[in-house]
């Protein structure tokens, strides 16, 4: 029973490895890199040209200033309107003016917004357009973008 059997193979004398020709294996690291250079160079592109139509769709928004319109032109962006005297101050931090309406302070409208300069419209009556937003103090609160003044 000296019947041994070799656990480890010789690969030394190997005729496909020992001349060198190792097939395909022999170039899948080379090809990895390249793929992972091409899908690198690939995805940078598509992520540029996303960003570059966002930022073309934002810039493409029309403003409109006339004696008595300012702001953005798309009306439907701001879904809410009110009207009152405007008035600088906002309420414990909220808002940079406000809208002073009938029915005394109740029913003011605390203004922001990231669209047009309010402040040279102060003591006069304007319509405004913009969007609501939830308050801690204001009992309401909106963004504005479109200011029309009253006549």
């Amino acid at each position: 029973m000296d019947d041994k059997k070799t656990v480890v193979k010789d690969f030394s004398s190997s005729p496909k490895l020992a001349s060198g020709s190792g097939g395909i294996a022999r170039f899948a690291p080379a090809m990895f890199i390249i793929t992972m250079l091409v899908l690198g160079v690939l995805s940078g592109l598509f992520i540029e040209r996303q960003t570059n139509s966002a930022t073309n769709s934002e810039s493409k928004t029309k403003v409109i200033q006339s004696e008595s319109l300012v702001g953005s032109a798309d009306r439907d962006a701001f879904p809410d309107s009110v009207t009152g005297i405007l008035r600088d101050g906002g309420v414990d931090g909220e808002g940079t003016h406000h809208l002073e309406r009938e029915g005394g302070p109740s029913q003011n409208v605390y203004l922001t917004s990231s669209v047009l300069d309010m402040s040279q419209f102060v003591d006069q009556e304007v319509t405004v357009w913009g969007e609501t937003y939830s308050a801690q103090k204001a009992g309401w609160l909106m963004d504005v973008g479109l200011l029309e003044l009253k006549e």
